[in-house]
């Protein structure tokens, strides 16, 4: 089946991307709105109790809701950093970031995304579960831990040489 071809406003740098990139190339911008949610959603919870005051202690619901901040805020960063990979906004300084890597592990000899153990039939199924994924994190949140080489794009730009089958 042949990939979805999506028209964007920016260059695309990876239609899958591995969550250990996504993290890596996180903006200053993106770990402030974690930062910034995971302090909203309790303080919205200690502010709501000023309005309305209960005769509880807020010691756990504070808790809870620095630990739903948190993890809320880290999926939002993260979606907006797989955003600029798929060059649904800017994504200049990511690219740049993207073509060295590559090309520096194509020039060690070492495949561009990375080398998995997985068969090929495993490293397909994660990459069809796991495509655009982070648009639907507010259903089942899941991201991209398999390395594979289906990304939406032409290695060979960085100098890797692809394998033909012999017949």
């Amino acid at each position: 089946m042949p990939n979805k071809v999506v028209e964007t406003p920016y260059p695309l740098i990876d239609a899958d991307p591995h969550a250990g990139r996504v993290i890596r190339y996180m903006r200053p911008s993106d770990l402030g709105v974690w930062a910034a949610a995971t302090g909203a959603f309790p303080a919205a919870i200690y502010f709501w109790d000023m309005a309305d005051p209960s005769k509880f202690r807020l010691r756990t619901p504070l808790r809870l809701g620095g630990f739903l901040g948190f993890v809320g805020g880290f999926l939002f960063a993260y979606q907006r950093s797989s955003l600029r990979f798929w060059g649904w906004s800017e994504n200049k300084r990511e690219e740049e970031l993207d073509r060295q890597e590559l090309t520096q592990r194509v020039q060690q000899g070492l495949p561009a995304y990375g080398k998995s153990d997985q068969p090929e039939w495993v490293q397909g199924a994660a990459h069809r579960n796991s495509v655009f994924s982070q648009l639907k994190f507010n259903i089942f949140p899941m991201v991209n831990l398999v390395h594979h080489q289906h990304h939406g794009r032409n290695t060979e730009d960085f100098g890797e040489k692809r394998e033909t089958p012999s017949s």
